[in-house]
């Protein structure tokens, strides 16, 4: 491990699923998907199991590309637009009751040490970016895996895919890009995948570990958290009020739109 860089920023790296949310974000919205006529119900039987297995046991690197690939197929075709809808429609009323007190009170911590807070996730930054817009986290301090589209369309082709060390390789991207001291910096997780986003940064933290991180965290001496409280995000982040209501609205819709207009340009630039 390195020695920290007197004067260097510092950040906290914090993973969604079962870190700072209590299920599998991505699967959270199979209802709505499927109200919206994305998914038929026969897929969203199958994202519940998926989820009820997500949060029984978690997930090893075999079960979770495997849902990659279902996922990635199921959206293959999917209208952006509606997908966006879907959403920022029911963000609150999903994700409301799942957020970890514990885990909001660690980013208030950091942010108060005048760290930079990134949200780094698997699943898709349709979904993680107004997640994050909601806890305060801006889309440019979110990292998360990104679907390509044409026309409106998802194609079906993976853009960047933020698992495994892939998240190590875009932690160490940004600590170059805003002079991050790794050795200052803290990361969290519930899963072994993300043991090398863990040894990436000085200060790992294992969060609701799963069987293999508990025992990659005492190995190691890693601290481990155990986050047992979701609670009312609405009241834990004050968006009961008329002017957080407000806020949320205008920071959600536009993570939402920045995000889907971005996969749309990107796809469409020239090589």
């Amino acid at each position: 491990m390195t020695t920290s860089v007197p004067g260097a920023r510092s950040a906290a790296f914090f993973d969604l699923d079962k870190t700072i949310i209590a299920r599998s974000s991505t699967l959270a919205f199979s209802r709505p998907f499927y109200e919206g006529g994305l998914l038929t119900r026969r897929a969203v039987l199958r994202s519940a199991y998926a989820n009820f297995m997500f949060g029984a046991q978690g997930a090893d690197h075999d079960q979770l590309e495997r849902m990659r690939a279902y996922l990635t197929d199921l959206v293959t075709g999917w209208d952006v637009a509606t997908v966006r809808q879907a959403v920022d429609e029911t963000l609150h009323a999903i994700i409301n009751p799942l957020v970890y007190d514990e885990a909001v009170a660690l980013m208030e911590e950091h942010r108060a040490a005048g760290r930079d807070v990134v949200i780094i996730s698997a699943s898709g930054s349709e979904v993680v970016v107004p997640i994050g817009a909601m806890l305060g986290v801006a889309a440019h301090d979110v990292i998360a895996t990104t679907l390509v589209a044409k026309d409106g369309r998802y194609t079906g082709e993976v853009g960047f895919y933020a698992y495994g060390p892939h998240k190590a390789t875009a932690i160490e991207r940004l600590a170059v890009e805003r002079g991050y001291d790794l050795a200052d910096c803290y990361a969290y997780s519930d899963s072994e995948t993300d043991a090398p986003m863990l040894r990436a940064v000085g200060h790992p933290f294992a969060v609701n570990p799963d069987k293999a991180l508990r025992r990659i965290a005492d190995e190691n001496d890693w601290p481990v958290l155990v986050f047992r409280n979701p609670v009312s995000a609405r009241r834990r982040l004050g968006l009961d009020s008329a002017a957080g209501k407000a806020t949320a609205a205008l920071l959600v819709g536009g993570a939402v739109l920045a995000v889907v207009t971005s996969l749309v340009r990107r796809r469409r630039a020239p090589a």
